[in-house]
């Protein structure tokens, strides 16, 4: 027996090392007594010595468990309004601590982060993170694991480097922090470290590489006592006045070369109760905001573009409801924010006198968020918003008039989870509603109303070793039959589609209805295997786009996936994963329509290199969209190999290249793609980074058009090779942590040209093919008077039908110039320099050299704009 002791403890610490580690660590904190520490870096205020110093950090990355290389240590104090951390890394070369300046969020160089959780129901926790030249990052923690960096709290941080190392002193007011009323408290505490040059992070509380949470592992806060909660209330108003310098068109009243803006609005923010914050905006402008990206869409789906405007960014994760399970639906969600403000979607019917001015985007009158974690494990989330109607104005020989292009939409948002059981068990739900009010039948092809409801169900088991969750969701639209028609035509549905046997356009709907699900079990923690399988399925009636997202209905699909991950330095590698998956795709009819598989290694090696390659096979695809509503295509598999190398990321200069080469079966496509990155940082505070991409796919069978012969619809396909090159540049300058200047250019090139024209004969043939018949040179001509095509299908001379030559090149530049300078915490300002320039060309073949001059002889127009906002907190 006195062997069995010191026995089971050697098995357990080389066995199983995370269960030595797993001990809670418990600070003990105290009161300040006298003048609170002054914030500027040094640590040198009497009151510090109240308490000890914690040290004694682990591991984690990359020898996990090891002792860190470079010590670390810190103290916690409160008084009645704020917490205030004090931590030093020491470090015996302070001269590599590696100092960058950047923009908030930014963690460049070497960091400290330290996280609460006030709630401390182990699954909720705020972070506050500051480098060594005192850049701040901040975020929240969700559901144990979930990281949204979109939150962006005011709270006071400054830092000093020493002979020992640095310094980093925080003050975090309690009113950025949600705990309820008690007269003692405990709170979770973890402190990190990150040090650059050896890529280590550390740890207060160990938590080990395979752990399956990271808020529920955290230490312990004890001694914090008889504070009250802090209910915050912010106002923050703006004022905003800019010039917008465009080309000037003979004899169009709108495009006169000048047009002055000037917006005012108000943002705010109210802590309702200890648990819910209200967030509003009024008359809200996003001016300093990034321009999307060019890019060109060929596809019968809409572009989907990221969410760039604060209001809508901070916070987004408790609104997020993915449509569908796994990465590869990543975009389908119930909730698409960028549908707010939206580009109007009317166009008016113009005579060849008139000229019209459209808006832009449509104006947003006001919107609120509800949102926060109740003690007993509620999560809540509630958005409001309501848009202006939005008119074109006509001007037809000096007689204005207008028409309406969007009318006033209300969207309305609830996300509703509850957490049983430290979040072993998630209960959840959300409701969507769109409402447009209409002033006349101009754009009644809208619906007029469109709802959403789903539930979910998120069970842990193991220490949340293994998980299931469970989807079932429904929408219903309603409006016109007009409305609804369109519906039921649109790309995602294809109603009309003559194969879609099981489908019809009802031209007497006036209420559409649809419903989706999903299931997702896996393995996602403990140990190096992780496995699972989802299941997901959409009815074709399905429609969510009024303010969600969504590309695809009418389907039921199955994904497996297996990987195995190695975290510990071996050999020359640092660390390593291997993953595959296969899926495959069934339409509601039964119709096998898809099946592929993918494998993906990825590694970084000990020199701090990293290298991944990737391979994917997919079998035959029945291609229900191509022909925009005519039958299915049936093309044959493909194959795609892409790899991609990056060199050492802790180096001033850094590049990577990556590339893909995609074949198809048959020979019915090729694709090649290749781009590279170089990131380079001259100094602390400048950074400079390029990454052009090059593009060139052919395709042996792409929609051109549907045209009529015999009372009958032809459906017009084409080879077609499309060539894009994209240069994007950006240049970040940051004289302070809190002013810093940023800009961002993109020229953009792209050639679409079709070839070997062909009609669809017999669309789903087993051989690729017999689908088409190509024209002859007898059936097809060319007429360079009118830049199309004639075709003369009969052979009597006569032509049956014709269509526009639809070769093209399009090029553009867009630019964003930014200075932001934070004046005071919270409050904003503003000088935004932005252009733009584009044009057209009726040339499919890829001219670089031409394009370019175009580029640079198009007419720009150019946007100035100062915005300037002050937060006053009560």
């Amino acid at each position: 027996m006195k062997y069995f002791l010191p026995g089971f403890i050697f098995i357990c610490f080389f066995l199983f090392p995370d269960v030595l580690f797993s001990q809670v660590r418990v600070y003990n904190t105290t009161k300040i007594v006298g003048k609170a520490p002054v914030i500027d870096g040094r640590i040198d205020d009497p009151a510090w010595n109240s308490v000890e110093w914690q040290d004694d950090f682990t591991q984690k990355e990359p020898y996990e468990f090891a002792k860190p290389s470079q010590k670390t240590a810190f103290k916690v104090l409160y008084d009645d309004n704020n917490l205030y951390v004090a931590v030093r890394a020491f470090d015996d070369e302070p001269d590599k601590i590696e100092k960058r300046l950047g923009r908030r969020d930014n963690f460049e160089g070497d960091w400290i982060a330290v996280g609460i959780s006030s709630h401390f129901d182990h699954l909720t926790g705020y972070g506050f993170s500051v480098n060594a030249l005192g850049v701040k990052g901040d975020g929240i923690v969700t559901n144990d694991t979930k990281w949204d960096d979109t939150w962006n709290p005011v709270y006071y941080v400054k830092t000093s480097i020493d002979d020992k190392g640095w310094v980093a002193e925080f003050k975090i007011p309690f009113n950025q922090l949600r705990f309820g009323k008690k007269e003692q408290y405990v709170w979770g505490l973890e402190v990190m470290r990150y040090l650059f040059r050896k890529e280590e992070t550390s740890l207060w509380q160990m938590v080990p590489q395979d752990a399956s949470g990271w808020v529920s592992m955290w230490g312990e806060l004890h001694g914090i006592k008889n504070i009250k909660p802090k209910k915050e209330i912010a106002l923050t108003p703006y004022l905003m006045g800019g010039l917008e310098k465009s080309p000037k068109e003979e004899g169009n009243p709108f495009k006169t070369g000048t047009d002055w803006k000037y917006n005012g609005g108000l943002d705010g923010k109210i802590a309702v109760t200890n648990d819910l914050t209200l967030n509003f905006t009024i008359n809200p402008d996003f001016g300093q905001v990034e321009a999307d990206p060019s890019q060109v869409n060929l596809t019968a789906f809409e572009t989907y573009f990221n969410e760039r405007r604060p209001f809508f960014i901070e916070g987004a994760a408790i609104f997020k409801y993915p449509l569908l399970a796994g990465s590869g639906w990543s975009r389908e969600n119930l909730f698409y924010s960028r549908r707010i403000g939206r580009a109007p979607q009317g166009y008016p019917n113009l005579k060849a006198d008139e000229y019209a001015k459209i808006p832009g985007y449509t104006r947003i009158l006001g919107a609120f968020k509800l949102s926060g974690k109740t003690q007993n494990g509620w999560t809540i989330g509630v958005m409001e918003s309501l848009t202006n109607n939005e008119y074109a104005t006509i001007d037809s020989v000096g007689i204005r008039s207008k028409q309406m292009v969007e009318p006033m939409t209300n969207y309305f948002v609830a996300r509703l989870q509850k957490d049983i059981v430290r979040g072993k068990t998630i209960l959840g739900g959300i409701v969507t509603a769109t409402n447009r009010f209409f002033r006349d039948s101009s754009m009644m092809y809208l619906p007029k109303a469109a709802y959403t409801t789903g539930m979910d169900f998120e069970q842990y088991w193991l220490d949340k070793t293994y998980s299931l969750k469970m989807k079932l969701l429904g929408s219903t639209i309603s409006g016109t039959e007009e409305a609804m028609i369109e519906r039921q035509t649109a790309p995602q549905r294809y109603f009309q589609r003559p194969d879609a046997t099981h489908l019809q356009v009802d031209s007497s709907l006036t209420l559409l209805s649809g419903y989706a699900g999903s299931a997702d079990f896996g393995k996602i923690a403990k140990g190096h295997w992780r496995y699972g399988a989802k299941l997901n399925f959409t009815s074709p009636g399905l429609s969510i786009n009024d303010v969600g997202y969504m590309r695809r209905a009418d389907f039921i699909n199955e994904t497996t996936w297996v990987e195995y991950v190695l975290w510990n330095p071996f050999s020359i590698f640092r660390k390593m994963n291997f993953r595959v998956n296969q899926w495959m795709g069934w339409d509601f009819k039964g119709t096998w329509l898809y099946s592929g598989m993918r494998a993906h290694f990825n590694t970084q090696f000990k020199n701090y290199w990293s290298f991944s390659l990737a391979f994917s096979g997919e079998g035959f695809d029945i291609d229900r969209h191509q022909l925009r509503g005519g039958p299915s295509v049936r093309t044959p598999g493909q194959s795609n190999l892409s790899v991609r190398i990056k060199s050492d990321g802790r180096k001033k200069l850094v590049a990577g290249v990556s590339a893909s080469k995609g074949w198809g079966a048959q020979n019915w496509r090729n694709d090649f793609n290749a781009g590279f990155t170089i990131n380079y940082q001259p100094l602390s505070s400048l950074q400079l980074s390029i990454d052009p991409l090059y593009v060139n796919n052919n395709t042996s069978m792409y929609y051109v058009t549907t045209e009529e012969y015999n009372n009958q619809p032809v459906y017009v396909v084409g080879t077609l090779e499309r060539k894009s090159f994209q240069f994007n540049f950006r240049i970040n300058y940051s004289l302070t942590p809190d002013l810093s200047i940023q800009y961002w250019g993109q020229p953009y090139f792209f050639s679409g040209d079709y070839s070997s024209f062909q009609k669809v004969t017999d669309a789903g043939n087993n051989n690729f093919y017999n689908q088409f018949h190509t024209y002859t040179d007898d059936e097809i001509t060319y007429d360079e008077t009118d830049n199309a095509y004639l075709i003369d299908e009969s052979g009597d001379g006569q032509t049956d039908y014709s269509f526009s030559n639809p070769d093209f090149s399009f090029y553009e530049f867009r630019s964003n110039f930014v200075i932001r300078w934070e004046y005071i915490p919270g409050s904003t300002a503003y000088f935004v320099w932005s252009q733009g320039r584009n044009g057209f060309a009726d040339q499919g073949e890829f001219y670089l050299q031409d394009r370019v001059v175009d580029l640079f002889e198009a007419a720009p127009s150019n946007v100035f704009l100062i915005k300037v906002s002050y937060r006053l907190s009560f």
